[in-house]
C-alpha cells in the first residue's frame, strides 16, 4: 500500500504559472527576475493558505536557476534538482513560531556571512515572522537593512499589524488576496480529474465556500469529503461530510417565507435544530441567502454573488419571483435578529418569533418597511380575522384621518390589541372627545418592544415646536390614578432596559422620586442634564411602556446639592488660631512654654 500524500501537498503549485488567483503577485515576481531587479527584503501578508510560502520558495527556486525557461525554473539545472530532492543549501526555512528569541535571530545573522557554495543567492524563508519577540526584532533590524549581497530574505505573515514599523519600512510588501470561489471551483475541477473523482459543480461550489479563500482549507476539506463519499462527489453528501446547511434548506425556507405559511417555516426550523445546528447558524445563512438573492436580481451586482453552475440558475429563479422590498425588510429584519439572538435567553423563540414576522412582511407588499415591531404577526392556518374584533377597530378608526398623520400607523400596529376591550365602550357613550384623547394614549403606549435606540432616534426628529402645539391642542391630559405604584413595581425592569441604552441617564433615574405622576431626578452636571431634556419624551415613553401607565408623567430635573466646606488653614498662624478655637489648651501650654511661631 502507498503512503498516501494529502492533496496540498501533491498538488502544491511548483511554477508561477500554476498559483491560483495571485497573479498580480507572480507577474510582479517574474517582471523583477526578468529586469533584476531583487530587493533584499520581501514581506508577504495575507490569510492563511493563499500561497504566501509556496511563492516564496518558487520565487528562491527561481533567482538561483541556472537556465530559466521564461523567468520560471528549469527543474534540470544542478540547483533546481537539489532543491526539488530537499537537499539545497541556498534556500533557508525558519518558522518563527518556535523561534522567535534573540538567540535564534543571532545565529541566523551568523550564518548569513556565509556565501552560497552553489548558486547565487541564499535565500532565508521566515514564516509566521510577527511571531518574533519585540528584542528578536530589534536584533535583525540592521542585518536586514544592510545585508550581505548574496542574502535575501521573504519574510511571511498572517498578521501584518503585529510587526513593528522599522521592520515594514525595510521590507517590499506584498498583499495575497483571498481566493475567489470561482478560482478555487476550477483548481478543484483540476485536482478532481487528476484523482478520477467525479463530482457535480454544487458539491465543489461549497467546498469553496466554506474554504473561505484559503485554497490549503479547500483541499484538505476535498480530500476528506473524498474520504467520505469515495470517487463520486454528490452535493447532500459533501455537505453531510462538512457538517454544513445545504442550499436546499435555504431555497425552501425563503418559498416557505414567500408564501406567508409560517408553520410549515417554524417545522424547517425544527429539523435544522435537530440536525445538530445552532439557531445563529441558520439566521446567519438565511440572511447571506436572502443578500445573494438581492445580488442576482440586478446584472451590475451578479458578480458580487461567488456562485457558479446550476447554482447560479437556481438563485436566478428564485431571485425573479421574490420582491426587493421583501428581499431589503428581510435582510434587515434579520441583521436585527442577528444582534438580539447573541443576548436572548431563549433563542428558539427569538429565531421562530423572526420567521413569523417575516412571513407576516412578505404579505406586506405595499407597506413601508420598519422597525422589527411594526410586523404583525399573520392569523393562524391562514384564517381570516374574526369580524367581532375588526368591527370595532374600523368604527373607532373612523374620526382618525382627523389625528396627526405621523402617529397614526404606530397605534395601530401594537395598541391595537391591548385597546379592543375599551374601545367599544367610548364609542357609544362619548364619540366627541374620543379622537382627542385617543392620540394622547397611544403615543404613550406605542412604543411596545421598542428598543430605547429606535425611541431616542425618533423622539429626536420631534422638535420643540411639535411638542407645544400638541400641548395647545390637548389642554386636558389624562391622569393615571395609580402612576406613582405603576412606576414603583417597575422601578428595576425600567431602569435595567435604560441601562442597556444608556448607563449615565440610568444612574440618574435610578434616584428619581415619585409624587403622583410627576417624577424627580437629579443630574449631577449640566451636560447630563442637556442630554435627559433631548430625549424627555422617548424616556418617559419607555417607562410609560413598562410601567403600564396610561397617562401623563411629568419630569423634574434638578441639581444636586453641593455643601460649602471653608478652606481649611494654610498659614502656621492660621493653623494655630484654629487649633485655639477647637481646644483652648493650646494657646495655654504655648503660653506655659513660651513658644514663638516661625
Amino acid at each position: 500500500m502507498e503512503n498516501f500524500v494529502v492533496s496540498a501537498r501533491k498538488y502544491r503549485p511548483a511554477t508561477f504559472a500554476s498559483v491560483v488567483g495571485q497573479t498580480h503577485i507572480t507577474s510582479t515576481l517574474k517582471n523583477a527576475i526578468a529586469r533584476g531587479q531583487l530587493a533584499h527584503a520581501y514581506l508577504f501578508c495575507g490569510p492563511r493558505g493563499v500561497g504566501k510560502t509556496t511563492c516564496a520558495r518558487i520565487f528562491a527556486k527561481a533567482i538561483n536557476c541556472f537556465s530559466p525557461i521564461d523567468n520560471e525554473a528549469c527543474n534540470e539545472c544542478e540547483s533546481c534538482r537539489s532543491f526539488n530532492e530537499g537537499r539545497s543549501f541556498n534556500i533557508h526555512e525558519l518558522d518563527a513560531a518556535s523561534n522567535n528569541s534573540v538567540d535564534d535571530i543571532r545565529s541566523l545573522v551568523d550564518q548569513v556571512r556565509i556565501p552560497p557554495q552553489v548558486g547565487r543567492y541564499s535565500v532565508y524563508i521566515i514564516d509566521e515572522v510577527h511571531m518574533l519577540s519585540a528584542a528578536a526584532f530589534n536584533a535583525f533590524l540592521k542585518t536586514l537593512e544592510e545585508p550581505p549581497a548574496h542574502a535575501i530574505f521573504i519574510l511571511a505573515t498572517t498578521e501584518k499589524h503585529k510587526i513593528i514599523p522599522t521592520i515594514l519600512s525595510r521590507c517590499q510588501i506584498f498583499d495575497f488576496n483571498r481566493i475567489r470561489v470561482e478560482d478555487s471551483v476550477g483548481y478543484l475541477k483540476y485536482i478532481a480529474q487528476q484523482e478520477g473523482v467525479t463530482y457535480d459543480d454544487e458539491s465543489l461550489n461549497l467546498i469553496a465556500q466554506k474554504a473561505d479563500g484559503g485554497m490549503r482549507d479547500a483541499l484538505s476539506m476535498f480530500d476528506k469529503a473524498v474520504s467520505f463519499c469515495g470517487q463520486s462527489l454528490s452535493y447532500r453528501e459533501v455537505a453531510r461530510s462538512l457538517n454544513v446547511l445545504d442550499y436546499d434548506t435555504y431555497f425552501t425556507t425563503v418559498e416557505t417565507l414567500m408564501a406567508g405559511d409560517y408553520t410549515r417555516a417554524l417545522l424547517l426550523f425544527d429539523r435544522v435544530l435537530s440536525a445538530g445546528f445552532s439557531a445563529q447558524t441558520f439566521m446567519a445563512g438565511l440572511a447571506q441567502h436572502c443578500r445573494d438573492l438581492l445580488m442576482c436580481r440586478d446584472a451590475q451586482t451578479l458578480p458580487l454573488l461567488e456562485v457558479t453552475g446550476t447554482l447560479l440558475d437556481r438563485y436566478r429563479a428564485q431571485a425573479a419571483t421574490c420582491d426587493a422590498e421583501f428581499l431589503f425588510g428581510a435582510i434587515t429584519l434579520l441583521a436585527q435578529l442577528d444582534a438580539t439572538i447573541r443576548t436572548a435567553t431563549n433563542r428558539r423563540l427569538t429565531v421562530e418569533l423572526g420567521l413569523m414576522k417575516l412571513c407576516r412582511l412578505s404579505q406586506k407588499k405595499n407597506e413601508p418597511i420598519g422597525d422589527l415591531e411594526s410586523f404583525e404577526l399573520p392569523p393562524l392556518n391562514g384564517a381570516v380575522v374574526a369580524p367581532s374584533v375588526a368591527q370595532p377597530t374600523s368604527s373607532v378608526s373612523q374620526p382618525q384621518p382627523t389625528a396627526p398623520q405621523p402617529t397614526a400607523p404606530q397605534p395601530v400596529a401594537t395598541v391595537a390589541p391591548a385597546a379592543a376591550q375599551p374601545t367599544p365602550q367610548p364609542t357609544t357613550t362619548k364619540p366627541a372627545p374620543q379622537p382627542t384623547s385617543r392620540p394622547t394614549n397611544a403615543s404613550r403606549t406605542s412604543i411596545s418592544g421598542a428598543s430605547l435606540a429606535s425611541l431616542l432616534s425618533k423622539a429626536s426628529t420631534k422638535s420643540s415646536d411639535e411638542s407645544a402645539e400638541q400641548a395647545a391642542t390637548n389642554p386636558l391630559v389624562s391622569i393615571d390614578p395609580l402612576t406613582e405604584q405603576k412606576i414603583a413595581n417597575a422601578r428595576e425592569r425600567f431602569i435595567a432596559k435604560l441601562r442597556e441604552q444608556s448607563v449615565r441617564m440610568a444612574l440618574a433615574f435610578d434616584t428619581m422620586r415619585v409624587d403622583g405622576n410627576r417624577l424627580t431626578i437629579e443630574a449631577e452636571s449640566e451636560v447630563l442634564e442637556d442630554e435627559i431634556r433631548h430625549h424627555k419624551s422617548a424616556v418617559l415613553h419607555l417607562l410609560a411602556e413598562t410601567a403600564g401607565v396610561n397617562g401623563s408623567i411629568d419630569l423634574e430635573i434638578v441639581r444636586p446639592v453641593v455643601e460649602y466646606r471653608a478652606p481649611k488653614p494654610i498659614r502656621v498662624e492660621d493653623r494655630m488660631t484654629y487649633l485655639a478655637e477647637k481646644n483652648p489648651l493650646v494657646a495655654k501650654l504655648r503660653k506655659a512654654l513660651e513658644l514663638e511661631l516661625e
